[in-house]
């Protein structure tokens, strides 16, 4: 279990050292609200990892870890956290390449696979507790 979250972190890190893309989530029907930026540094004013931001402050409108807000709660048609979810929020990078989409739905063809769009939904209830040791576990 340790090998395995150790290697998914390392190939976290490879994929931003060798590709460099930040990454940015976009939510509603249309994917017009900004969501935040999915793999920014946690003192970016833009990072869902910033807990005094707008994207990563758990009373937020717009973050996601809003467990009672239309994109983080588990019943939301826009949250990623709910399996069922219409409109979940779209993953794209600085130049508005898709990435898939950001959702508990294991049956939404177009789910995103990066690996830091599973551990998102894999652990987002625990995250949610602690954003900021989060960050440090994945990107430290």
């Amino acid at each position: 279990m340790y090998c395995k979250k150790v290697f998914i972190i390392l190939s976290l890190f490879l994929y931003c050292i060798f590709y460099a893309q930040t990454l940015h989530l976009y939510g509603g029907a249309d994917q017009d609200q900004y969501l935040g930026c999915l793999n920014c540094d946690n003192f970016d004013k833009n990072s869902i990892w910033n807990k005094f931001s707008d994207y990563g402050n758990a009373l937020s409108s717009k973050s996601i870890w809003n467990t009672y807000g239309n994109y983080g709660s588990t019943y939301g048609p826009y949250s990623p956290w709910n399996a069922y979810a219409s409109y979940p929020p779209a993953i794209l990078d600085q130049d508005g390449n898709f990435f898939g989409f950001l959702t508990l739905n294991p049956y939404q063809s177009e789910r995103s696979e990066l690996d830091l769009a599973m551990i998102l939904c894999k652990h987002h209830e625990e995250i949610k507790s602690d954003v900021g040791a989060w960050y440090e576990k994945l990107f430290r």
